[in-house]
């Protein structure tokens, strides 16, 4: 297995004045045409203060994962749900054709959370949204499936998958096996530090992996979330958060 770190993403906003998100779209780290990776678009680190509302704003063509680290949020959106996110319950918006949303804050801490950006198989599909109750905030010693085509709690339509674990300090957990031939990853640290393939990574950091096999190796206890895809699988690449920004 070969490790490449990403460059960290672009910071946006200031969170005492109530949102902040660091950017991070893997293509442009990796030098190609594309700011994305297959059906990978973009990953969002947002900080959010207490109370602060992202009010009512559209997607289109966005399969989003939300991924609350720390706090709740209550989620209103135009389908008619209005639901609590927790670190124990996320939700998935699968944007299709016609959707928006807005977020409130409710706890005094603020929230922390990974907005994570696919991209769906096509265009204007159906729009929907799906929470599921995972009863844990965290996967201590083992890699859980968070999201999938098939097979998850959470459905994503495309081919991409997503999951989490926490290493104790001084541990090392292997990587699953690749989901799909010709599959390749992104290993995303959330808290702690780890090393993968002798290449330490801090938490806000990402690597690049590709080929099977190879380990995380917590330096200091960690939180990991890791992202597959299959690049030659289609993909929309239009998507209004999701989308190609190099291309636009």
């Amino acid at each position: 297995m070969d490790a490449t770190k990403l460059r960290r993403g672009d910071r946006m906003g200031d969170p005492a004045r109530g949102f902040a998100v660091e950017i991070i779209r893997p293509g442009l780290s990796l030098g190609g045409g594309d700011s994305g990776l297959g059906a990978i678009g973009r990953i969002d680190r947002a900080t959010v203060a207490p109370g602060h509302v992202i009010g009512m704003h559209p997607h289109r063509d966005d399969e989003i994962l939300t991924y609350v680290r720390a706090g709740r949020m209550l989620h209103r959106d135009t389908v008619g749900n209005a639901e609590e996110i927790t670190a124990t319950r996320l939700m998935m918006m699968n944007a299709g054709h016609t959707f928006q949303h807005e977020e409130r804050m409710l706890d005094p801490d603020p929230v922390e959370a990974l907005q994570i950006f696919l991209r769906p198989r096509a265009a204007d599909l159906e729009p929907r949204v799906q929470f599921h109750e995972f009863g844990e905030a965290v996967s201590r010693g083992a890699w859980r499936l968070l999201a999938a085509p098939e097979g998850a709690p959470l459905e994503v339509r495309a081919q991409a998958w997503v999951a989490d674990a926490r290493v104790p300090a001084g541990a090392a957990l292997s990587l699953p096996p690749l989901p799909a031939t010709g599959a390749v990853r992104l290993l995303h640290v959330f808290g702690g530090e780890v090393a993968v393939c002798g290449l330490a990574l801090r938490a806000g950091e990402t690597a690049y992996l590709t080929e099977d096999g190879g380990s995380a190796e917590a330096r200091s206890e960690a939180d990991l979330v890791l992202f597959a895809t299959d690049p030659a699988a289609p993909v929309f690449r239009g998507g209004m958060f999701s989308g190609n920004v190099v291309a636009r």
